[in-house]
């Protein structure tokens, strides 16, 4: 008797794990946690995949949102070229060499850019006489820039020799 009791007992506890225990094989119904506690969703008819479940819901609001985005994208005005000179003075000889100078693209505005040299008046021999001269245009205009010249003065050149000089040129904004 206390043995039919006992098998009896572990029958109804095992009946009722199984329905409640989803990991022991239980019958379980699919919920949506909340903050209030979970919702069970309904069971649809011969619906197996979260496809075909998710095709049983209506769509109750559409929104469609518009973008749009706007990029401004500014290039510097560069210098392209680098530039050489090389000139030969013969005693008191005043000479005068063109060059030019290319930039990456047309300015935008006339009469808006100019070139900065980093020196306009040199003495090429360290003797204290000021001895070449760096002259162009005020403004940038043109994607070329032919109006450039190296004025040379041989009469202020006292030393003779070869000599060299680097002159850093930058572009500027006229205020």
């Amino acid at each position: 008797m206390l043995k039919k009791l006992i098998t009896l007992l572990c029958s109804i506890l095992c009946a009722t794990s199984i329905y409640s225990n989803p990991i022991i094989g239980g019958i379980t119904k699919p919920v949506i946690p909340t903050e209030n506690g979970n919702i069970e969703i309904p069971e649809l008819p011969n619906k197996t995949t979260d496809e075909e479940l998710a095709a049983g819901w209506k769509l109750q609001k559409n929104y469609t949102a518009l973008l749009e985005s706007k990029l401004n994208v500014f290039v510097p005005l560069e210098i392209l070229s680098d530039i050489d000179i090389n000139a030969v003075v013969i005693d008191n000889e005043e000479l005068n060499v063109p060059f030019e100078i290319e930039l990456n693209k047309e300015p935008e505005k006339k009469d808006y850019y100019k070139l900065k040299f980093s020196e306009t008046e040199i003495d090429i021999d360290n003797d204290g006489k000021i001895d070449t001269y760096i002259y162009s245009p005020k403004y940038i205009n043109q994607r070329i820039l032919k109006e450039n010249y190296v004025n040379i003065k041989g009469s202020n050149i006292s030393k003779d020799g070869d000599y060299y000089k680097k002159i850093y040129i930058t572009i500027e904004v006229d205020e």
